[in-house]
Order: structure tokens, then C-alpha cells, then sequence
């Protein structure tokens, strides 16, 4: 090395210079003297070079990223991902068991104190880190990384009958261009003894096997279907959020015009009062029970697609400004407006179709009444004077009826009579594919311009279905393609491809079977422990404290505290709850599904074989067995946690990198890297320091920059981090201050070149 001037120094003393830099001792003395010499900073300009930085570096990172094309877009999606089929008939159900419009004081309860709260914890953590679900949960806690696969598996399980649901329906929506419906007609002896719908249902379009044992072969109809629906949400995700963005705004906003059109069609219907004020009519005892409080939160749970990861995907490519407290709050409320208008479409539906089997059933019964009159059975003298059989309302026949069971009392069972109540009707509970494509396709017949109806409930379950399924779909690719960096169109593409061939266990004779499976089993259990653990991560391992004011910063306000109690004590603790709940509810009530029998036309509750019992507790093992296993590897350091090693992170829009969990040693050549000005530091910018008598950030300096610029001392650097320097020694001084090719002084005040 030459010396333009000043003392020369020896080449042992250079070589030994040399030797301590590159060796793995501690440099701090080193470090001292360097930042001892540098001369003063200029701090205004370092937080102008700081801002250009965060600029560039936010420009690279918005490029590197896909993000929503706007606001509306990125809610519309997550709309279309949380309202799905569930609200279309199972919340309904619930409604309608578990004690009419008290129901809805447990769901509302359990909204707010599990469903926001957690909800809003996806979204944050989402936006916060930027990448899909296994990179978020690294990135919170390495040893429970194993969340992000075990969401990635639950999302693939649900995929695979999910899309046989919408390749049934479909099925029905080509099926309904024609008039009369095909399921209005009587064809068959098997139909005679059910109803039209019914066996439509399982014979036309499942061609249903009589148990789960027989295989029966495939369904081509079926098959057929489930590749077009394959086909459709591969073309909707495969360009990532570019194309199912697009596509969102039919399949989240077509619902809703379809739910206030039937609406506004089931309130004009004769009989929709009677349904909506059963519907809403409140059993208040039923408040009381555990198992409605459970089933309230297993809704809640699933309603807002918690633990599947495609809130997270979702949240990942929105601005790090986002009001995600808002976004959460807004699609909370409006998922459970969905579910309450849907509620009232139902019953509406429903109460019209109750009031049609009822007078169909008064019409039998006084066709059974007539011939035991003229069989002298019943005496005329039992039939009140002003009933009218060629008249018969409901009224008349429910006085007839009790007279009767009031006088025949030891023989009236004999005679085979129904009450034919009203309410019986409306009692009859029907959920998932009984309500869908048996129920209601069974109301829609008896509407005037039934096609017409028909095309529009099934292609508002296609959208309904489709939405979900992006969702779904982004919770496996999102996370895989930002961890593993494979391509997105090629993995997308290959993701469908494998999911048709295994869907086909779905589309053949016991498929239905399968299904029933995969919907009660494969999810509810891991789920509950993915969500719970994701609280856990968050609230109990990476900080509670440190997260609000992360989430401070990024927002820009404060959360409320309420989040900080619900995250911190009471969802852990309710999540604790319904898991073991979950657990007992498994043990106690075999497994089991309803088959249809052919011979019998009717359905028979049957358990699972041993065979099936053994693939049922399978997919609950593997969806679950990547957190154990990463947690296992990463405590005995089999699997690198990212120790020693900068995670990156997102923070306001620009890339940080995290030293937290750098060693001594780290620390110490992370700050004489070559380029020190990549190495800002992981500290909250708000508590910049700027220096002594310093105004403004923005305030133009005439000073240069020095001669180090600010590649140590960023402006986000803390005070702490900051100390007064010492003076430059007068040699220095003196070549600083006079004109000279000299552009680096060295530490015995010669000049390098």
C-alpha cells in the first residue's frame, strides 16, 4: 500500500492489521477508533440520503411484489373468500337449531371476542411481513414454522371436494335449461317412494352407491364436471392476483344481487311470513346449552376462513399504510350480514315450500278420512257441520283431526292420521346438500318461471364456491412460491392438474361418502390447533407489547387495548376450549355418514369401516404433523431457524433487515461490511435521533456529507446508538481543511490511495 504523505507504516504491522480483520476475533476496539476518526456527520443530509434509500428500496420491493390493483378489489376478495356455501347453509341450519334469533346472541358474542380479533391478527401479521403463510410464522417463530405447511396441507384437503361441490352444481345449472325442471317429474318406483328431488339427487346426478365400501366406479357425468370446474379456477388463479382479482368482482359481488333477488321473490310468496317468524322466533333456553355455544364458535371459526392461510396470501399484497383494522372490523360484519340475509332467503323459501307439503299432506289425509266414512270406520256424526272436503283448509282439518284422536283414542293409530302441523315442517331441519340440491331445488319447481330461478341459485353457488376456492387456492401457491421461489403459472397449473386426478376419489359412486369425510373430519381439528397456535406465536411468544407497536407503526394509530386482552388471555383461552371440545365431541360420537338405500329409497346413518377410520384419523395426522415435526428439527438445530443469517422483513414500505438475533461476532462484521449503508437499523424510525440543533429532516444543509457519509448512522439510528465524537486530531484537521488529491485519511493521518 503506498502513502501519498505522512508516516509510513511497516508491513508487519499492515500484515497484522490485515490478519485481525479477516480473523474471527473481536474487532470492537477497531470499530472504536474507525468511528472515533470519521469526521462529524451531517445529519439533515443523512436523513435526505436515508429518505432517497427507503425510496428505492420501496420502488424495488413494489416491484418484486404483485399488490391489488385497489382497495375495493383486495375487500372484494376477501369477501369472496369468507363468504362461501357454509353461509349459504350451514349458518342457516344453525339458526334454525339452535333456537331460532337466540342464536345469533352466541354468534355475535363469539364474533367479537374470537372472530375480529383473530381475524385482524391474520391480516396484520399478512401486511406486517409481506409473504404467505410459511414465511410469516418463520418469520414470528422458527420453531413453530410448521404452522405455514400444516395451513398449506388443510388448504389442499378442503380444495378437493370443495370443487366436486361446485362441479355438482355445475351439474345442475346446465341441467336447469329446460322446462319443466328435470327434478319435478315422478319417474321411477325408487322416485315414488321419496320425492322427485330426492331421487334426482342421489340417483341422476350422484348415482349413489348403498355405503362408503362400494366403490361403484366413476361418475362420467361427474368427472366431467369436476374437470370444468378445475378448469375455471386454474384460469382464475394462475396469473396470481392479476387474474383472480379481475375475477372477483363478479364472483363477490354476483351473490348478492342473486340473494335480494330471491329476496325480494320469497317475501311475495304465500307462506314466506310464516317461515322468516319461525326463523327469528327466539328459544331463549337454548342459550344455556354448551353445545350451541360450541357450534357458534366452530362457525364463527370457519366463516371467516381462519387458519387456511388465504387471509394471510391475501393481506400479503396490500401497502403497509393499509387500515387492516378497518378491512377486519368491515369483512367481519359483512360476513355476518351475509349470513343473516341468506338466513332470511331460506326460510322464506323454506316457509313457502312448508306451507305447500302441508296442504299436500292435509289434501292425503282427507282422502283417508273420506274413505273411512264411506267404510263406516268413522261415523259422519265426527266431522264438524262446516267443514268442506272439497275446501279443506288447515284449520279445518287440524279441528277435524282432534275431534277424531279425542273419540277414537284406543284405535286412533289405527287409522294412520297426521297432524300435519305447520311448524313440523319448518322444523325439519336441512343443512349442506340437503338443503341445496334437494330442499330448495324442491321449493324452486313451484315457482312461476322455475328455470329461470334455477339457473340463477346454482350459478350464485358456482360464484359462491369459485370465490372460496381462490382463496383456498392462494393459501397453498402464495405461501410455496414465496418460500421456495418455484414458478407461479407452471406450480399453479401443476397444482390443478394434481388436484383433478385426486378428486376423482370424489366423482365415483361413493364419492358423496368421501365427501362427508373430508367435511367434517379433515379441517375442524386442525384447524382449531393451527389458529390456536398462531395466537400463541403471536401474542405469548413474539410479544403481545412488541406486536402493538409494530402495528403502531405501521398503521399509523394505536389499536385498541380490547385487542391486547382478547389476543393475550381470552381467545387463546376460548380456542382452548373448542379444541378440547373438538376432541371429546371426536371420541364420543363415532364417525359415521348417511347412505342412501337404494332398495329402501331412504337414508340410513351408518359408520365409518375400519378402513375408513383409519384414513379419517390419517388426514387429521398429516394435516397436523409438520408443526411437531419442524418444531423437533429446529430445537436439536437438524433445520437452520435462520440463526446468524439477515431475515428480511417489510416494514413502511421498505426492506429492514433484522440483527436481533445476530451473535457478538456477527454483529461485529455486520457493521464493517463492505457496504455499510445496506445495514440500517431494525429500531422504530419514530425514535430517530437528527442531532444536535437540528430543525427539520427536510431542512436543506449547505454542509457536504463528510467524507464517510452516513453508511453508520442512518437516520433511523437510536440515540442510544448515537454518541458525541471526539475531536479529529489537528493533523487531520489541518489536511481536512486544505486543498489535496487525498480523498481517504488513515489512521496515522496519511492519506491512502
Amino acid at each position: 500500500m503506498l502513502r501519498a504523505s505522512g508516516p509510513r507504516v511497516t508491513d508487519a504491522e499492515e500484515q497484522q492489521g490485515d490478519q485481525r480483520e479477516h480473523s474471527g476475533e473481536h474487532v470492537t476496539e477497531s470499530v472504536a477508533d474507525l468511528l472515533a476518526l470519521e469526521e462529524p456527520v451531517d445529519y439533515k443530509q443523512s436523513v435526505l440520503n436515508a429518505a432517497s434509500r427507503r425510496q428505492a428500496e420501496e420502488e424495488l420491493d413494489a416491484e418484486d411484489r404483485p399488490a391489488w390493483n385497489s382497495k375495493l378489489q383486495y375487500i372484494l376478495a376477501q369477501i369472496g373468500f369468507s363468504v362461501g356455501l357454509g353461509n349459504i347453509w350451514r349458518f342457516p341450519y344453525l339458526c334454525q337449531k339452535n333456537g331460532g334469533g337466540a342464536y345469533l346472541v352466541p354468534y355475535l358474542v363469539l364474533l367479537i371476542i374470537i372472530g375480529i380479533p383473530l381475524f385482524f391478527l391474520e391480516l396484520a401479521v399478512g401486511q406486517r411481513i409481506r409473504r404467505g403463510s410459511i414465511g410469516v410464522w418463520h418469520y414470528v417463530c422458527p420453531r413453530l414454522g410448521g404452522i405455514g405447511f400444516s395451513s398449506c396441507i388443510v388448504c389442499l384437503f378442503v380444495g378437493l371436494y370443495y370443487n366436486v361441490i361446485i362441479g355438482w352444481s355445475i351439474f345442475y345449472f346446465f341441467k336447469s335449461f329446460q322446462y319443466p325442471l328435470p327434478w319435478s317429474e315422478l319417474v321411477e318406483a325408487e322416485c315414488e317412494k321419496s320425492s322427485a328431488t330426492t331421487y334426482f339427487w342421489y340417483r341422476e346426478a350422484l348415482d349413489i352407491s348403498n355405503s362408503i365400501s362400494e366403490s361403484g366406479g366413476l361418475n362420467w357425468k361427474m368427472t366431467l364436471c369436476l374437470l370444468v370446474a378445475w378448469t375455471i379456477v386454474g384460469m382464475a388463479v394462475v396469473k396470481g392476483i392479476q387474474s383472480s382479482g379481475k375475477v372477483m368482482y363478479f364472483s363477490s359481488l354476483f351473490p348478492y344481487v342473486v340473494l335480494a333477488c330471491f329476496l325480494v321473490r320469497g317475501l311475495l310468496l304465500r307462506g314466506a311470513v310464516d317461515g322468516i317468524l319461525h326463523m327469528f322466533t327466539p328459544k331463549l333456553d337454548k342459550m344455556l346449552d354448551p353445545q350451541v355455544w360450541r357450534e357458534a364458535a366452530t362457525q364463527v371459526f370457519f366463516a371467516l376462513g381462519l387458519g387456511f392461510g388465504g387471509v394471510i396470501a391475501f393481506s400479503s399484497y396490500n401497502k403497509q399504510d393499509n387500515n387492516c383494522h378497518f378491512d377486519a372490523a368491515l369483512v367481519a360484519l359483512i360476513n355476518f350480514f351475509t349470513s343473516v340475509l341468506a338466513t332470511l332467503v331460506v326460510f322464506a323459501v323454506l316457509g313457502f315450500k312448508a306451507n305447500i307439503m302441508n296442504e299436500k299432506c292435509v289434501v292425503e289425509n282427507a282422502e283417508k278420512i273420506l274413505g273411512y266414512l264411506h267404510t263406516n270406520v268413522l261415523s259422519q256424526d265426527l266431522i264438524p257441520p262446516h267443514v268442506n272436503f272439497s275446501h279443506l283448509t288447515t284449520k279445518d282439518y287440524a279441528e277435524m283431526y282432534k275431534v277424531i284422536m279425542t273419540v277414537k283414542e284406543d284405535h286412533f293409530s289405527a287409522l294412520g292420521l297426521d297432524p300435519c302441523l305447520l311448524e313440523d315442517e319448518l322444523d325439519k331441519s336441512v343443512q349442506g346438500t340437503g338443503l341445496a340440491f334437494i330442499a330448495f331445488t324442491e321449493a324452486m319447481t313451484h315457482f312461476p318461471a322455475s328455470p329461470f330461478w334455477s339457473v340463477m341459485f346454482f350459478l350464485m353457488l358456482i360464484n359462491l364456491g369459485l370465490g372460496s376456492m381462490i382463496g383456498t387456492m392462494a393459501g397453498i401457491t402464495t405461501p410455496i412460491i414465496d418460500t421456495f421461489k418455484v414458478p407461479k403459472e407452471m406450480f399453479t397449473v401443476g397444482c390443478c392438474v394434481f388436484a383433478f386426478f385426486v378428486g376423482l376419489l370424489f366423482v365415483q359412486r361413493s364419492g358423496n361418502y368421501f365427501v362427508t369425510m373430508f367435511d367434517d373430519y379433515s379441517a375442524t381439528l386442525p384447524l382449531t390447533v393451527i389458529v390456536i397456535l398462531e395466537n400463541i406465536a403471536v401474542a405469548w411468544i413474539y410479544g403481545t407489547k412488541k406486536f402493538m407497536q409494530e402495528l403502531t407503526e405501521m398503521l399509523g394509530f394505536r389499536p385498541y387495548r380490547f385487542y391486547f386482552y382478547m389476543w393475550k388471555f381470552v381467545s387463546p383461552l376460548c380456542m382452548a376450549v373448542l379444541t378440547t371440545a373438538s376432541v371429546i365431541q371426536l371420541g364420543v360420537t363415532p364417525p359415521g355418514y348417511s347412505a342412501w338405500i337404494k332398495e329402501e329409497a331412504a337414508e340410513h346413518y351408518l359408520y365409518f369401516p375400519d378402513w375408513a377410520m383409519a384414513l379419517l384419523i390419517l388426514l387429521i395426522v398429516v394435516a397436523t404433523l409438520p408443526i411437531p415435526v419442524v418444531f423437533v428439527l429446529r430445537h436439536f438445530h437438524l433445520l437452520s431457524d435462520g440463526s446468524n443469517t439477515l431475515s428480511v422483513s417489510y416494514k413502511k414500505g421498505r426492506m429492514m433487515k433484522d440483527i436481533s438475533n445476530l451473535e457478538e461476532n456477527d454483529e461485529t462484521r455486520f457493521i464493517l461490511s463492505k457496504v455499510p449503508s445496506e445495514a440500517p437499523s431494525p429500531m422504530p424510525t419514530h425514535r430517530s435521533y437528527l442531532g444536535p440543533g437540528s430543525a427539520s429532516p427536510l431542512e436543506p444543509s449547505g454542509n457536504p456529507n463528510g467524507r464517510y457519509g452516513s453508511g453508520y448512522l442512518l437516520a433511523s439510528t437510536p440515540e442510544s446508538e448515537l454518541r458525541p465524537r471526539p475531536a479529529w486530531p489537528p493533523l487531520l484537521q489541518e489536511r481536512a481543511s486544505s486543498p489535496s488529491p487525498c480523498r481517504t485519511p488513515d489512521l496515522s493521518g496519511g492519506c491512502a490511495i
